[in-house]
Formats: structure tokens, sequence, C-alpha cells
């Protein structure tokens, strides 16, 4: 019998729209709307223009499965709306505005992006056939795990004093206790 593949790739292109900024301290917005599976390199080609709004194939990126992630997409799909999650970094001094750095099936590792703060992290609609394709590696390689409690040692803990001080030193009273003053 086979081996099945522990981990499974695709090229997904995605679709990025700028629009004018509503504040002034942000002159656009740039948001993810879409992906594209199986799609050819790209790296910032224009693709639709409305007026002021512009629609970029800004990247292909390989969305990688991983057999340890399944917990994580089966997380995903059970969601309302199963997504994509693009992490883009600002780049100053780049001719593109933005770096599409990954694209991950996995809303674990999005929220871990999110927490930094150095990127941005956008949601993306999975498509229908995304959607069955991650759910098909996401059961063939799915392992619930069995929950053990853990059980206590039978030592005593509450028979240690913590915080008063060394043994082998003679005190009078705890190591808290504040010092004496020395006179001179």
């Amino acid at each position: 019998m086979a081996k099945a593949a522990r981990q499974i790739e695709m090229p997904v292109g995605v679709i990025v729209r700028k629009t004018p900024g509503v504040t002034r301290w942000a002159k656009w917005n740039w948001r993810a709307v879409a992906a594209l599976p199986g799609a050819g390199p790209a790296d910032w080609l224009e693709l639709r223009r409305e007026g002021e709004a512009v629609e970029y194939h800004a990247a292909t990126l390989p969305l990688t499965l991983w057999a340890d992630e399944t917990e994580a997409y089966m997380v995903n799909l059970s969601d309302g709306q199963p997504s994509l999650y693009l992490i883009l970094r600002n780049e100053l001094d780049g001719d593109t505005p933005l770096n599409a750095v990954l694209i991950t099936a996995s809303p674990f590792e999005g929220q871990d992006y999110a927490d930094t703060g150095e990127e941005i992290v956008e949601k993306i609609p999975m498509t229908e056939g995304l959607v069955a394709w991650v759910r098909d590696f996401a059961l063939e390689h799915h392992r619930d795990e069995v929950f053990v409690k853990r059980r206590r040692d039978k030592k005593r803990v509450d028979l240690v004093e913590d915080g008063k001080g060394d043994a082998r030193i003679r005190q009078d009273s705890d190591v808290y206790r504040t010092p004496r003053r020395v006179l001179q």
C-alpha cells in the first residue's frame, strides 16, 4: 500500500485591490479580494481599472497543506466562510507597494502572523474547488488525539515552606525581613 504524502502544494494567485484611502493619513487602501487556484507566475500585473480603483494579480504563491496541521484546516472548514490567509509586508524601498510573503489555509498560522503586528494579514474566501481540495486532504490525514488526563504525583508539596531562607544559615526570622541598621 502506498504511503500518503505528508504535504501537498498548489500555486495560488492572489488578487489585490487598491482603492483611494478614506483618511488623510492613508493615501491608498489595499485589500486582498480573490484567489486564483493553479495560476501562473505574476508580479503586480494590472488586471482591471475602474476609476481610481485598480485590481492587480499581485503574486502567485505556493499553498502548502501539511498533514500535521489538519486540525487547523478542520477549524477553517467548519467556519461559515472557509478562507485563505494572505500575509503581506510593507516594502518601503521596493518597486512594489506590498510584498506577498505567504498564503495559508491555517487560521492558527494566520493569527500568529497577525499577532506580531509587523505583517498585514488578509482573509480571502476560498473557492469551492479549494474547499474540496483542503477538505479531502484534511480528512485523509486527520487523526483525533486522545485526551489523557495527567495524574498528580503522590508527593506532599505542602510540607515545604518556601522563602524561609537557606537551612544551613542560622537566622532568627525569615529572609524577607528588613535589614538591620548598622551603627558606626
